[in-house]
């Protein structure tokens, strides 16, 4: 698809960006430790518990992608006052850290403030989520305490 134009607005959504601290606590390294032994002892490689324990601290640096989705739409249904307004209204009017990027066609990459793109929405399509890099960092973290166990 050729770009024949790129708009760019800031996003303010209701979540704290993917910047916030996660840290790996010996408190979770032992709940992570004894989900992957129980789920070892049953043959079974990553239980139940431990994917919505792993989910659960993923959620807690991912992005709220559904409030980026509903400010996108929002703006996508008023192109013509984006393309009329300079980024510094932009900015004021959405706020930081998310950066949307409009592209002629109805193209739209939504990036959290390290670059990342971690939303996409193509015309009959809809949206994709990408990962963060928070987030891979987590469920890296994550199963890095399971590795090695054995039963």
């Amino acid at each position: 698809m050729e770009i024949t134009e790129i708009k760019n607005i800031h996003l303010a959504a209701g979540k704290a960006s993917s910047k916030k601290e996660w840290k790996l606590t010996d408190s979770l390294r032992g709940k992570i430790t004894a989900l992957a032994k129980e789920d070892a002892a049953q043959n079974v490689y990553m239980g139940n518990q431990f994917l919505a324990l792993r989910k659960s601290e993923v959620a807690k640096v991912a992005p709220d992608r559904a409030a980026l989705m509903g400010k996108v739409n929002h703006s996508m249904a008023n192109m013509k006052q984006i393309e009329e307004a300079d980024r510094r209204w932009l900015c004021l009017l959405f706020g930081e850290p998310y950066e949307a990027e409009f592209q002629s066609g109805g193209g739209v990459h939504v990036y959290d403030e390290n670059g990342d793109e971690i939303l996409t929405y193509t015309a009959g399509v809809g949206w994709h989520e990408k990962e963060s890099r928070a987030e891979t960092e987590v469920h890296g973290a994550v199963l890095v305490n399971t590795e090695g166990l054995d039963k």
